[in-house]
Parts: C-alpha cells; sequence; structure tokens
C-alpha cells in the first residue's frame, strides 16, 4: 500500500470515528461502512478467504480414516463371469454386490501435519486480505471524503470574501454619494466583487463535483438526497509529533500492518510446503480393511426332464473278454423362466455365503517418478526464496515510507506554523489598508491587492493545514493502536 494510501486511510479513520450521524445525514464512517459491505472486491477476498478455510479443514481432516461403501444391481446378457463361480456362463443373470473399504495413512514422514500447516496459514493470509481489500476501499471512500471537506471549507472562505467585498462596496458607494470619493473607487469595488462571486460558484460546483464523486464511488442513486456531516479539520485530534517516532513506529509496523502480516503467513505457507514436498520423496505407509459380498442368480430354472433313449459314452467295460461301450441315458431337461421376484429366490443364504473381509498393510517407496518429487522440492526452496526476499523488499519499503512521512511531517508543520504567521501579517494589512481606505489615504487598488493576498493566505493556510493532519494521520496509523478522538 503506497504512503499516500496510508495517510488517507489514518485521517478517515480519525473523521469516521470522531463525527456522529445525525438524522439521516452520513458521516466518514457510515460511508466506509456502506462502500464496504457493497464493493465488488472485498466480497470476492471473503470468498477467497472461504476457500481457503475450507482448504484447511479439508486437510485437517485427512489425519482421519476414510471410508466408503457401494453397492451395485443389475442384469447381465451373453458371455459372462457368474460373479460368485467365477465361471463363465452364457445365460442371463441378475447380480448384487456390497462393498466397504477403509483405510488411513500412519506414516509419511509428516506430510499431512505440514500440508494442513500450510493450508492453514493460508487460511490465515486470505483473512488478512479482505483487510487489505476493505483497507483500499476505505481508502478511496477517505479521499472523496476528504476532498469533499476540502472544498466544503474552501466555499466558505471565498463565501466570506464575497461578503467583505460587499461590505467594503456599501461603504464605497455612501462615501461616492457624498463626494467623498470617485465612482471609480466603487467601480472598481464592483469589479472585485464579480471576481468573488465567480470564485464562490466555482467553489461551490468543485463542492458539489467532489459529493457527486463521492456518491459514484458508494454507487448511490445520483438524484438520492445525500447530506454529509463534515466536520471541521481543526477538531480531528492529533498525536504529538515527539509520540511518533520513525524507528519505533517502524517496529510496530512490522507486526500491525496487513502487507506484513500477509507476508509473513505466506512464508510460513512456503516453509511447510517445503516439507511436504521433502516428504514426498520417502516411503510412506498406509493401512486399509474391507467387507464385501455378492450374489447372482441365472433368469432360467430346470423345471422337468424326459429321457428319449440312450446314447454311447467315451467309457468301455471289459467282459470276459470283450469291450462294451457304456451308454447313458439320453435326458432332455425342461427350463422355464423365472419371474424378477423369484430370480431374487438365495439372495440371503448367497450373501452370508458369499461374505469375505480383508486387512493389509501397503508401502508404497518412491524409486523413480521422472524427477518429479526431486523438482518439486527444488521448486519449493526456490518459492520460500522468493518469499523472503518479498518480505525484505516490503519492510524495506515499509521503513523507507515511515521515515519519509515522519521527515515530511516536520516540514508540513512548518509550512503550517509560517502559514499562521502570514494570514497573520495578511489579515493586519488588509485592516490597515481598509482603514486606509476609509480615511481616503489609500486607493482602492491597495485595498483589492491587500484582500486578494489575505484570500491566498487563508487558503494556503488551509492547504497547509490539510497537509499536516494527512501526514500526522499517517504517522498514527503506523501505530497499530488505533486513533485517538
Amino acid at each position: 500500500m503506497s504512503k499516500q494510501h496510508l495517510l488517507l486511510l489514518g485521517l478517515a479513520a480519525a473523521l469516521g470515528a470522531q463525527a456522529q450521524t445525525t438524522g439521516d445525514k452520513w458521516d466518514l464512517r457510515r460511508c466506509v461502512d456502506y462502500a464496504v459491505k457493497n464493493n465488488i472486491s472485498v466480497q470476492q477476498a471473503d470468498v477467497q478467504a472461504r476457500i481457503a478455510a475450507l482448504q484447511a479443514e479439508a486437510r485437517k481432516l485427512a489425519f482421519y480414516p476414510n471410508a466408503n461403501f457401494n453397492s451395485n444391481i443389475g442384469m447381465s446378457f451373453g458371455r459372462s463371469i457368474d460373479p460368485t463361480t467365477n465361471q463363465f456362463i452364457t445365460s442371463q443373470f441378475v447380480q448384487n454386490s456390497y462393498n466397504l473399504s477403509t483405510g488411513i495413512q500412519v506414516f509419511g514422514w509428516g506430510s499431512l501435519k505440514h500440508s494442513y500447516a500450510s493450508a492453514k496459514f493460508g487460511a490465515e493470509a486470505a483473512k488478512v486480505d479482505i483487510e487489505r481489500a476493505g483497507n483500499d476501499v476505505s481508502l478511496n471512500v477517505a479521499t472523496f471524503y476528504l476532498q469533499v471537506l476540502a472544498t466544503k471549507q474552501q466555499f466558505e472562505i471565498a463565501r466570506v470574501q464575497v461578503e467583505q467585498t460587499k461590505s467594503q462596496l456599501d461603504f464605497t458607494k455612501l462615501r461616492v454619494q457624498v463626494g467623498a470619493l470617485p465612482e471609480l473607487n466603487a467601480a472598481e469595488l464592483e469589479a472585485q466583487l464579480a471576481r468573488d462571486s465567480v470564485t464562490v460558484v466555482n467553489a461551490d460546483a468543485n463542492h458539489q463535483q467532489a459529493i457527486l464523486q463521492l456518491k459514484a464511488l458508494l454507487n448511490l442513486d445520483m438524484a438520492a438526497p445525500f447530506d454529509l456531516d463534515i466536520p471541521p479539520v481543526e477538531r480531528i485530534p492529533i498525536d504529538p509529533l515527539a509520540e511518533l517516532e520513525p524507528a519505533g513506529l517502524y517496529k510496530l509496523a512490522l507486526t500491525t500492518q496487513p502487507l506484513q502480516r500477509v507476508n509473513n503467513l505466506r512464508f510460513k505457507a512456503a516453509e511447510s510446503n517445503l516439507k511436504v514436498a521433502k516428504a514426498a520423496m520417502y516411503p510412506t505407509i498406509s493401512v486399509g480393511a474391507g467387507l464385501s459380498t455378492n450374489f447372482a442368480n441365472p433368469s432360467q430354472v430346470v423345471t422337468g426332464a424326459n429321457i428319449i433313449g440312450v446314447k454311447p459314452t467315451a467309457q468301455f467295460v471289459n467282459v470276459a473278454g470283450t469291450n462294451y461301450v457304456v451308454q447313458t441315458p439320453d435326458v432332455q431337461f425342461i427350463s422355464g423362466k423365472r419371474s424378477f421376484w423369484q430370480m431374487w429366490d438365495g439372495w440371503g443364504t448367497q450373501l452370508d455365503r458369499n461374505f469375505g473381509q480383508n486387512i493389509g498393510v501397503r508401502i508404497s517407496v518412491p524409486i523413480f517418478n521422472n524427477g518429479n518429487a526431486r523438482l518439486s522440492y527444488e521448486r519449493s526452496k526456490l518459492d520460500m526464496k522468493l518469499q523472503e526476499t518479498t518480505i525484505r523488499q516490503a519492510d524495506l519499503t515499509l521503513q523507507q515510507n515511515i521515515y519519509q512521512a515522519y521527515n515530511t511531517a516536520i516540514a508540513a508543520l512548518q509550512r503550517y506554523n509560517a502559514g499562521k504567521k502570514s494570514v497573520e501579517t495578511a489579515q493586519k494589512s488588509y485592516d490597515f489598508a481598509r482603514k486606509r481606505y476609509e480615511s481616503g489615504l489609500a486607493t482602492t487598488l491597495d485595498l483589492i491587492t491587500n484582500q486578494n493576498n489575505l484570500l491566498r493566505a487563508k487558503l494556503d493556510l488551509l492547504n497547509s493545514q490539510f497537509d499536516y493532519v494527512f501526514r500526522m494521520k499517517l504517522l498514527e496509523f503506523y501505530k497499530g493502536q488505533g486513533l485517538k478522538l
């Protein structure tokens, strides 16, 4: 996250916490909450976190044995193998089987444990990604909300300037009517009033445009009423600069910033993945057991037999030196077709007779698998090395941002203090010029020049004040302990 993003997010949190919703008014907290709740990026990050949580739960359940049950029923036609006798038959038959099996890995060099640890760290990182997405959305809302605040105050300054010019013009017209001042003075002030009025119109247009941009970011109807509750910038609390020393802030930010937390969690996940890849190169031991039984019955059944004669066999009987051929009856069997329900006769008996059990130990030894296990292990080492460099780069960037924010905050404070003195000096110059003008000792040009100098000084002070507050809120954000109200 960039320095500007963190800066605006910190100020957004302070403004949102301080501003209270009045009636139907939208304070910063309400805008942020609404945007985060309805933002697509946050919703996508939430879905990804849920997926990661399910993956971690699946890895956790891998510690427990698996159990599977299956059953089938069907009809076989033509030449088939009878599952109860393992013999070929050509008649139609019905078959039914049941199988229950279970198994568990009992030793795998910690692969299950490390796999679960990797998934768990990934799930935690996904949760932090939700926070990061929410911060980005809050940042965008804060950017436009603060733009509304700035344009509102610029409008107020321009409006006060118009009132001052009107007052001075009315005074000048009275002096012109009594002949104390020439008509040129009134004409010059009327021209200045016209310029000031244009400034007010532009400031109001900028303010309304900022409101429309904020409504667009919130996906609100442009025609819907939208009243903002905007606190003055001077009410925003700021910690003393002495309490925001950069070395201490950096140490805190390393443990509180979402990017650093995500990087650390992903590094832990990479470490666990390395151990999983290493375990894949060693043998694993699993145990399993099972229960099974089956049933089969042909659709044809013998209903009777007819002896139609005899027929010789290949056997001979020797009687008194003479071989006689053994005859066998020639029987014609009469078969009939069973009904579907008759084919299930003896179902329970067959299931009991064919009931079988098994238990065993399985040892899997990787010998050669095209180098996949070794390459996966080397890839895991490089992934962990890459994550290390990512952490170092992010931490270095964070340190640079904090020290830069601290230095710019000091410079912003100096500009703000100088701006206050500039406004005081410009105000005094304007007051003197106005008195001299009213006394006839100064020209209209002198009055207008001092008046414009005062307006520029006020606008410069306002910009310096916002810049100073932004820088301080950025430093407070790095503290990771919330913002004081």
